[in-house]
């Protein structure tokens, strides 16, 4: 049975109701969304994070979308038990505290900098403004910029609401249409757009590429005729302007 017929065929059974055979098949047949989802988020992190621990929380994710399954949701089951494995990945990573303390407390610095500058200036600072603030070099803000490579991701799908619900997938991963759900999700969806139309063109382009085409930095700096350690820095640099703008906009985020 594919997975579309035991989709169909859901409203009539219940977890408790599914066979062991029928679970097992569902496993095997999703794990391939598992080694996807799991092989995108690895290719956002640092060389150390193991590849094999992302998949074997991908697969735990899995395994409780599959056990927790209620078709009366109307949603798919692809699409739930995607939402479950991502979110067994990133809770995972929270977990484990893959990036160092000191580059966390250090992301915050700067967030705290960026979001001083733009009230003192009633304006985005530019680059040259943080670094000052920060009492740094451009080069050495430039540098410790690269150093958070790959924290920036994490930490931006981290960021929640008062119920502890990742905003980014709370609302790109539900298929529910209520009018509270889509109101909260569009948004959410103006206040991203806003943030990033406010940032510096090469920051929002970058982004753009990054997250929406999904192409790795080292792609992107081909496309932009930059060098990968420079695409990394903007990279970095726009998501703490995001993080800020968003932090002060949507109520109740952390």
């Amino acid at each position: 049975m594919s997975v579309a017929a035991y989709e169909l065929q859901a409203d009539t059974l219940s977890a408790g109701a599914m066979s062991e055979a029928e679970r097992e098949r569902l496993i095997l047949e999703h794990l391939p969304q598992v080694r996807l989802v799991a092989r995108r988020i690895h290719e956002r992190l640092p060389d150390s994070v193991c590849f094999d621990d992302l998949l074997s929380a991908g697969v735990i994710g899995l395994i409780q979308a599959i056990d927790n399954f209620d078709p009366a949701q109307n949603v798919r089951l692809r699409t739930y038990a995607e939402f479950r494995i991502r979110g067994a990945i990133l809770d995972s990573l929270r977990e484990t505290d893959w990036a160092p303390r000191l580059k966390r407390r250090q992301a915050r610095e700067f967030e705290a900098a960026i979001a001083r500058l733009e009230q003192k200036l009633g304006r985005i600072p530019e680059e040259e403004e943080i670094a000052a603030e920060l009492s740094l070099t451009v080069d050495d803000y430039r540098r410790k910029l690269t150093e958070m490579e790959g924290l920036n991701i994490g930490e931006l799908e981290f960021l929640r609401d008062e119920d502890d619900m990742p905003l980014i997938l709370k609302y790109t991963a539900s298929e529910e249409d209520s009018p509270e759900v889509t109101l909260e999700r569009t948004e959410l969806e103006r206040l991203i757009a806003g943030c990033i139309d406010r940032i510096p063109k090469i920051e929002k382009t970058v982004l753009s590429l990054y997250f929406y085409e999904e192409l790795n930095l080292r792609e992107i700096s081909e496309i932009m005729g930059l060098h990968l350690s420079r695409i990394s820095q903007i990279k970095s640099q726009a998501i703490l302007r995001l993080r800020t703008a968003m932090a002060k906009r949507w109520p109740g985020v952390s």
